[in-house]
């Protein structure tokens, strides 16, 4: 399955609508969004992952690094996700401490 996509702005802060399967095939197209965004300043970003069907270590990673990338411009990288299973992998990894994670786009500021 391939990964898509979508980047769209919602109350000033870019959110970017991600499907299909992160994986060490597709998660470099999800690292090269996050980066081309902050490269054009935009640093506060929503990842929304409703509509991922997988995820493994090297999504994982990209999300960390955009992490890392967005805070070293003082912003914020927040997840969407209600998916219990997705939500199970940041918890074990402890990433869910890491992460502000929201039920949707919109709640909370994301």
């Amino acid at each position: 399955m391939d990964l898509t996509l979508a980047t769209r702005e919602v109350d000033g802060r870019a959110v970017v609508a991600v499907g299909g399967e992160i994986d060490v095939y597709t998660a470099p197209k999800l690292r090269d969004c996050i980066t081309d965004l902050v490269g054009a300043g935009t640093y506060d970003i929503v990842i929304d992952l409703e509509a991922v069907e997988f995820l493994d270590s090297t999504g994982l990673g990209v999300l960390v690094g955009g992490l890392k990338k967005v805070r070293a411009h003082d912003g914020s990288l927040d997840l969407v996700c209600t998916q219990e299973r997705l939500l199970k992998i940041f918890r074990i990894t402890g990433l869910a401490k890491v992460f502000v994670i929201h039920d949707a786009v919109g709640a909370s500021g994301a």
